[in-house]
């Protein structure tokens, strides 16, 4: 397949020459790591451990196979794979080949998975046979008249005679495909780090999924600056539950503990008590993930029957950290540092906390520019805007992905020079520090007033009855707009309007900010990933209030 992309070649010398862009494959350290520390654990999964040196093995006997097959450079490899050891073997063996991963999340079913696969144009796709219940094969047998280009379909634990059109992972790997071709070979395939390597489609929280593709070089740089930043080194143990299929999952899942040649641990579905299992048995130093598991973690039954101590790092992502979870953290888990930081699918973290950051700035920050990007906001022409003034927040830099797939125009429509606009709303204070205030679709303007939606949900996370909270715009005929918070209540709690308008008070809030409708819900909608899909609470809650009653 032919990627279209806004590579810039003297922005790539640029970044090569400030030793930004590295010019090495995800295959390059799997060498070096089986080279240096064969026997050293690589991963930890549900299904066992792998080490480095077996790692190598099966990813150049997985890289073989797939040649016999047929893939060859810029071929895409679609893999809804769990957290499993299968996953890392299936993308690291199509980096060693210049092939192309498209990750897909284990929940997406017939419509995304139609709609991504058709779109990348997968010429093979990696699926277990079951996970959590569901038939894969059969969701790729419905399929397959609408994916033309799909020629293998690989099944993980297919078990014996799998169905007509498939082939077992098992009987794949099981065979010696380095005597069929030599793996010496496997050297003269070794990708130009600046062509594609990832293509992921983001998780939905506006509307349709864009394909983003990152290259080699801009997925090692996304991870570089973790190492000097948080100490990590190679005797890091690194925990990921989520999805490999989302860039958080990848970047800090995937790629992470192989550049440092350090251990990974990995959850295939997200659960905070075996999750505290895992940190005492396996001395788990650091994890990232959505704020709602910040949240489970310090909730986990068995948290006070586990020795955590070896967890110094958790890193939040994908929404505001309450004040009132910092500060229940820093109680339960006194050893443990908790910091946030703002990305996106198109960029990997950009801004990030540090745990020696002072409180406040934990508090309502999201970080400050990680090693070689650079972040400023500006206003609707594009003029740059003081510290502590909201408006569009635009980057540039090393970890920028180089456009949207079959929409180059659309991509080139969202720079401004080098700068991408980002779609978020925030300001940036005189340390340094970003503050988010939402995405541009999910400001509220009442009556030509902004709401700080950020500010607004973070107070209402401090109320004793509300376990989750979204704000968003609802229409309304003479305002244009005003606010409904959305809230998720703790287990058998109850909240009137009335109660909150008295909690805003209490709490100082200035009345144009305070939501005008309030709706109870058992839950959020979220992507997979965690992030709450605000779209779908606008659409729902579109419809007027049936009064006036309570509008200022």
């Amino acid at each position: 397949m032919t990627f279209e992309t806004i590579f810039n070649p003297g922005l790539a010398q640029h970044y090569a020459e400030a030793g930004l862009w590295q010019n090495k494959t995800l295959a390059d350290f799997l060498d070096e790591a089986a080279t240096a520390t064969p026997d050293k654990t690589a991963s930890v999964d549900s299904r066992g451990s792998t080490t480095y040196g077996e790692l190598k093995q099966q990813v150049d006997r997985c890289a073989l196979g797939l040649l016999e097959l047929g893939v060859g450079p810029g071929d895409v490899v679609s893999i809804q794979l769990p957290n499993w050891r299968e996953w890392l073997v299936a993308h690291y063996a199509a980096v060693r080949i210049g092939a192309v991963t498209n990750p897909l999340i284990p929940v997406y079913r017939d419509r995304e998975i139609g709609f991504m696969m058709g779109r990348a144009g997968a010429r093979v796709a990696i699926v277990p046979a079951t996970f959590r219940n569901y038939d894969y094969p059969a969701m790729i047998a419905r399929l397959r008249p609408e994916l033309p280009t799909l020629e293998h379909v690989l099944v993980v634990d297919a078990g014996p005679g799998p169905a007509q059109g498939f082939t077992s992972w098992e009987d794949f790997m099981a065979t010696p495909w380095e005597e069929r071709r030599d793996p010496a070979g496997l050297a003269a395939l070794r990708p130009d780090p600046n062509s594609v390597s990832l293509l992921i489609f983001t998780s939905g929280t506006t509307g349709e999924p864009k394909g983003v593709m990152h290259t080699h070089n801009t997925l090692v740089a996304g991870s570089m600056p973790w190492p000097d930043k948080l100490g990590m080194d190679n005797s890091a143990v690194i925990h990921m539950a989520s999805t490999f299929a989302h860039l958080t999952g990848y970047l800090y899942g995937v790629s992470l503990p192989l550049q440092l040649g350090a251990t990974g641990v990995f959850q295939e579905t997200w659960n905070a008590e075996t999750f505290v299992e895992l940190v005492e048995r396996h001395r788990i130093g650091h994890t990232s993930g959505a704020t709602p598991f910040l949240h489970d973690l310090l909730n986990a039954g068995n948290l006070n029957r586990h020795d955590v101590s070896s967890l110094k790092r958790f890193c939040c992502m994908g929404a505001p950290i309450p004040r009132v979870m910092v500060r229940q953290a820093h109680g339960e888990l006194p050893g443990m540092s908790v910091f946030g930081g703002w990305g996106q699918t198109e960029c990997g973290l950009v801004t990030m906390g540090h745990p020696a950051d002072p409180l406040e700035k934990i508090f309502t920050s999201d970080g400050r520019p990680l090693a070689g990007m650079q972040i400023r906001i500006v206003d609707l022409d594009g003029v740059e805007l003081p510290a502590d003034t909201d408006g569009r927040l635009q980057i540039q830099g090393p970890f920028l992905f180089q456009g949207y797939l079959g929409r180059l125009e659309e991509t080139r429509a969202l720079l401004d020079g080098d700068w991408f606009d980002t779609g978020d709303l925030g300001s940036i204070d005189a340390d340094g520090y970003l503050r988010i205030a939402g995405r541009t679709k999910d400001v509220i303007i009442r009556g030509g007033e902004n709401i700080p939606v950020a500010y607004v949900e973070n107070v209402l996370y401090e109320h004793p009855l509300v376990e989750e909270v979204a704000v968003v715009a609802i229409p309304h005929p003479r305002l244009q707009e005003m606010a409904c918070a959305a809230v998720v209540l703790r287990e058998g709690a109850g909240l009137t309007f009335s109660d909150l308008q008295q909690f805003l008070t209490d709490k100082g809030v200035a009345k144009p900010y305070w939501p005008e409708r309030l709706e109870i819900l058992g839950e959020l909608p979220r992507t997979p990933s965690g992030k709450i899909q605000k779209f779908h609470l606008r659409d729902r809650f579109a419809s007027p209030l049936p009064t006036t009653e309570g509008i200022r």
